[in-house]
C-alpha cells in the first residue's frame, strides 16, 4: 500500500482534468503559441505581482536543470544543500544541462542552507584554476519537509548578491510552503531576492506540469533554445499550459496544499504521541519524517504499509500526505502503528513470562 509513499502517487484533481478535456476540443496552435500558454504568462504575472516569463516543462528535474543552465556558465559553481533534489535525486541532470557546472553541497540543520556557511563557502572568483561561483539554489519546501522563512531567503539572497551570484528556488512543493507561511508568492520569491523559480504542479493536483518562471525577463533571453535542445518544448503545449492555468485559478493550488499540510500535521502529532517514535524534523509542509525502531518497520510492512528502503539504515522514514489524503486515512495509519506497538509489547511480555517460568527452580 503506497498511500503515504509520495505525493506523486495521486491522480489529478477534477478541475485540472476538466481543463485538459476542454483543451482537447478542436485544434490549436502548437509549440506554445496557443491561447492557454499565452494566458498562462498573464496569469502568473498576476499571481506574482510583476511581469514574468513562464516556460512550461514536463518534470521537476527538467525544470531545475534548465533553470540552472540559464543561470550558470559551464565553468560555474552551484551552491546547494547536501540533501537537495538537484544533488541527490536528479541523476546528474543539472551538471549535464549546464554543460558541466559543479554542484557544491552544503550542510545545514533541517535541510536548509545556513547563511554564514554559504558566505564562507563562496570562494575562487577570478581564479582561473577553479570553477567560478555562479548560483545559489534553495528548495522550498525543503526535502526534509521544513520551509525557509522569507527573512532567511532574504539573508541568503543578500549574500548571493554580494558575491554576484544568482538565486534559484526549487519549488516542487512551492504551494505547500506558501500554505504554511501564509505569505504572498511575491514575498517568498522575487521580493526576497529569487531570480528564477522552478514551479511545481505535478505533486499537488496536476497530471504532469511544471514551469520555469523568470522574475527578470532578460535572464530568459536564451531559454527557448535550452528548452528545445533538452526536448522540453512540447508540440501540444496546450495540454500542459491548461493544467497550470486551472491549477492556479481561484487559489486551487493553495487549497490543495492546505489539505496536504493539515493532514500531515495530524499525522505528525499522532506519531509524536506514540512511544518509541521520534520526529526527525519539524513538520512544516506535507512530509513527515520519523525514526522508527526495526520491529515497527517490520510490523508496518507486515500490514502492507509502504516503507521506503532508501530512507532506512538509521535515517528517517518519510510519510507524505497529498491533496486527497483524508483524516480517516491518517487515523488508519496511526491505528496500524499503535497495533504494531501493542503486538510487540504483548510478544515481549509473553517471552519474558516464558523465560521466567523456564528459569524457575523446581519445587
Amino acid at each position: 500500500m503506497r498511500l503515504f509513499a509520495s505525493d506523486n502517487v495521486t491522480g489529478a484533481c477534477p478541475a485540472v482534468v476538466e481543463a485538459v478535456l476542454s483543451a482537447n476540443a478542436g485544434i490549436a496552435a502548437s509549440y506554445g503559441e496557443d491561447h492557454w500558454s499565452t494566458a498562462l504568462k498573464a496569469k502568473f504575472s498576476e499571481v506574482f505581482e510583476r511581469e514574468v516569463e513562464v516556460f512550461p516543462v514536463l518534470s521537476g528535474t527538467a525544470s531545475n536543470a534548465l533553470a540552472l543552465a540559464a543561470l550558470t556558465p559551464v565553468y560555474g559553481k552551484v551552491y546547494c544543500h547536501e540533501l537537495s533534489h538537484i544533488n541527490t535525486d536528479e541523476c546528474g541532470a543539472p551538471e549535464l544541462l549546464t554543460g558541466g557546472a559543479k554542484l557544491i553541497p552544503l550542510r545545514g540543520a533541517n535541510g536548509r542552507i545556513v547563511p554564514d556557511d554559504l558566505a564562507q563557502a563562496i570562494r575562487g572568483r577570478g581564479n582561473v584554476h577553479v570553477p567560478q561561483p555562479a548560483v545559489v539554489s534553495i528548495t522550498q519546501a525543503c526535502e526534509t519537509g521544513t520551509v525557509y522563512r522569507p527573512s532567511e531567503i532574504l539573508e541568503i539572497a543578500a549574500i548571493a548578491r554580494d558575491h554576484h551570484l544568482k538565486v534559484h528556488m526549487d519549488g516542487a512543493r512551492f504551494a505547500n510552503a506558501l500554505s504554511t507561511l501564509g505569505v504572498t508568492p511575491a514575498k517568498m520569491t522575487w521580493q526576497a531576492g529569487v531570480d528564477v523559480l522552478s514551479f511545481g504542479g505535478t505533486k499537488n493536483g496536476c497530471f504532469v506540469a511544471e514551469a520555469v518562471i523568470f522574475f527578470n525577463p532578460e535572464m530568459a533571453e536564451h531559454f527557448e533554445f535550452l528548452r528545445k535542445r533538452s526536448g522540453q518544448l512540447i508540440s501540444k503545449m496546450r495540454f500542459v499550459s491548461s493544467q497550470l492555468l486551472a491549477y492556479i485559478a481561484d487559489d486551487l493550488w493553495l487549497q490543495n496544499a492546505m489539505v496536504a499540510n493539515e493532514t500531515a500535521q495530524k499525522l505528525s502529532r499522532g506519531m509524536a504521541a506514540l512511544p518509541e517514535i521520534e520526529l526527525a524534523y519539524p513538520t512544516e509542509s506535507n512530509e513527515v519524517f520519523v525514526r522508527l525502531p526495526d520491529y515497527l518497520i517490520g510490523g508496518l510492512r507486515a500490514k502492507h504499509r509502504y516503507i521506503n528502503e532508501d530512507e532506512l539504515d538509521g535515517k528517517a522514514v518519510r510519510f507524505v500526505t497529498s491533496w486527497v489524503t483524508t483524516d480517516e486515512e491518517v487515523q488508519s495509519l496511526l491505528d496500524d502503528i499503535s497495533q504494531c506497538i501493542l503486538e510487540a509489547k504483548c510478544e515481549s511480555q509473553s517471552t519474558n513470562t516464558l523465560s521466567s517460568q523456564q528459569g524457575a527452580p523446581p519445587r
